[in-house]
């Protein structure tokens, strides 16, 4: 696709449901009792391929665009599917679904595209593996394909080198079959939308918090409570995820707010193009995600919540943003993870920011659907940045104006994203290769980008 520049951004917007919370929200009503209502269900192709899964081992799902009815057949309700389980793009998909098959009493494999199939998969076999799961790669190099033969499990206490969601919560998943307690430790709290949830499916779920540094973790609180603002959880800190087994659990009703991640690159659009008003209303505020706001805020940008409240446990808001001068920041440490996938589009905002920004602690990028540090400054230097690449992150300099180019996604749709977005402030014209990837989070971005220009 084509882009070119535009005058700014005016008017409002309500994003797609959260692409973490609705595969999560399928999963546990496929092995809830009783039947769950999703709301707001993201309908982009890695939900999708959550929903095929789990209709693949007999879960029947209704899906009726904006609301999703799972009929859960209970813990051990799963039934062996007929071919091997095809997850598409989704790393969320891949890594989850493993916890819950670790402890099925049948045999499956795992597969996806060709990116899945170059993503790391040891940092879940590791600990399933440990918990008595019979998991390993089928070309034994850490990646999908994935064979998956359901043990019986035992509960651990593992700590995690990175702050990854995916990890936790396949490894969470698991210790609901497990026999004991299951404990997850990780160096900074990640996403906590499978403790939020799994609390209103009825597990028994709790989150420990140490500051970084500590040698135990103490005191706990609910993971969806906390002692931040809107009931957070201290996310600079040390945490533990605690999960008991569980005899069963319970269909409940989920509604799924408007994704951060998807609402960021309207929210840097704004921020970037002079004379931009934008409201995004009922997007999800949850501290653990929402990163981008802090971010955005520390370089100056005008961005006032209205609205505040809480749907299912998650706290959402009405996001009101306008354009702003910007200038440099420093992005890093327990704020990589909340703000992990929104990392492009804060890089190319950088660019037109007054000095020098500079995000670091981010090897994470690597690993996501591209290599998204060295994708971000190959793409951003061809459209005349000064971007330097680092071992973990990138160094920003503003100020130099910025012109169309042609542009490779890699097929990666925050990367696609990301340069729709970016080619609003450049000169000339941007050609945007594999646009169509955007399908996997956002089917109506370019849609909803179009009705918001002003020209």
């Amino acid at each position: 696709m084509k882009f070119t520049g535009c005058k700014g951004l005016r008017g409002e917007i309500t994003v797609p449901g959260d692409k973490s919370i609705s595969h999560r929200s399928v999963m546990f009503g496929s092995i809830a009792k009783g039947t769950t209502e999703i709301h707001n269900y993201l309908q982009g192709a890695d939900c999708l391929s959550t929903i095929a899964c789990f209709r693949s081992m007999g879960i029947e799902i209704e899906n009726r665009g904006g609301l999703v009815i799972v009929h859960g057949k209970g813990m051990r309700g799963l039934q062996k599917p007929d071919a091997v389980l095809d997850c598409g793009n989704s790393g969320t998909t891949t890594r989850l679904i493993s916890g819950i098959l670790s402890a099925q009493d049948f045999e499956v494999t795992l597969t996806g595209d060709a990116s899945i199939r170059k993503r790391p998969m040891k940092r879940i076999i590791e600990p399933l593996s440990l918990m008595g799961a019979d998991i390993r790669s089928i070309p034994e190099n850490g990646c999908a394909p994935l064979r998956i033969r359901g043990r019986k499990l035992r509960g651990i206490s593992y700590a995690s080198q990175v702050a990854s969601a995916q990890v936790k919560s396949s490894i969470l998943l698991a210790g609901l079959y497990a026999d004991g307690e299951t404990r997850v430790t990780e160096p900074y709290l990640s996403r906590n939308h499978s403790e939020i949830m799994l609390r209103c499916f009825g597990a028994d779920v709790r989150t420990e918090f140490a500051r970084s540094g500590e040698p135990g973790s103490h005191g706990t609180a609910s993971a969806a409570s906390g002692s931040g603002p809107s009931g957070s959880a201290p996310v600079s800190s040390r945490a533990t995820a605690v999960i008991q087994p569980a005899a069963e659990l319970y269909g409940s009703r989920v509604d799924v707010p408007g994704d951060i991640s998807s609402a960021a690159f309207f929210l840097c659009a704004a921020l970037m193009l002079p004379g931009s008003e934008l409201l995004i209303r009922n997007a999800g505020i949850n501290p653990t995600r929402a990163g981008i706001l802090k971010a955005a805020r520390s370089m100056g940008g005008d961005i006032t919540l209205y609205n505040e409240k809480k749907d299912s446990g998650e706290p959402t808001a009405d996001i009101l943003v306008k354009s702003s001068a910007l200038h440099g920041t420093v992005i890093e440490g327990a704020d990589i993870p909340t703000l992990i996938d929104e990392l492009p589009v804060i890089a190319a905002m950088a660019c037109f920011a007054e000095g020098e920004t500079v995000i670091r602690d981010a090897a994470e990028l690597k690993v996501k659907e591209s290599n998204r540090i060295a994708v971000m400054a190959e793409n951003l230097t061809a459209m005349g940045a000064d971007v330097t690449e680092t071992e973990d992150g990138l160094i920003i300099r503003g100020g130099r104006p910025l012109h169309g180019t042609v542009i490779d996604s890699h097929a990666d749709h925050r990367i696609a994203m990301t340069f729709a977005v970016t080619a609003l402030s450049a000169e000339g014209e941007t050609e945007i290769l594999g646009a169509e990837c955007v399908n996997i989070s956002y089917p109506e971005f370019y849609q909803d980008l179009e009705k918001l220009k002003i020209f």
